[in-house]
């Protein structure tokens, strides 16, 4: 499937701010990531179980720079 055929989507706390990522899930699994500044780049793309494990590691606090 092409990127511009995928449903792209950005959190609820972006607020509608352009400077952010938008997120699409890839049929038979994983995720697609990109850029909104800069749709025309190819996106990252994560096998389910990567994609998974990131945000298990967000929840958890892995990524957390206060600490």
């Amino acid at each position: 499937m092409r990127d511009d055929e995928l449903r792209w989507f950005t959190s609820s706390f972006s607020g509608g701010n352009a400077n952010c990522v938008e997120v699409a899930i890839v049929p038979g699994g994983g995720v697609a990531v990109r850029d909104t500044k800069d749709r025309s780049l190819t996106p990252h793309r994560y096998a389910a179980a990567d994609w998974t494990a990131f945000l298990s590691g967000i929840r958890a606090g892995e990524f957390d720079l206060r600490g």
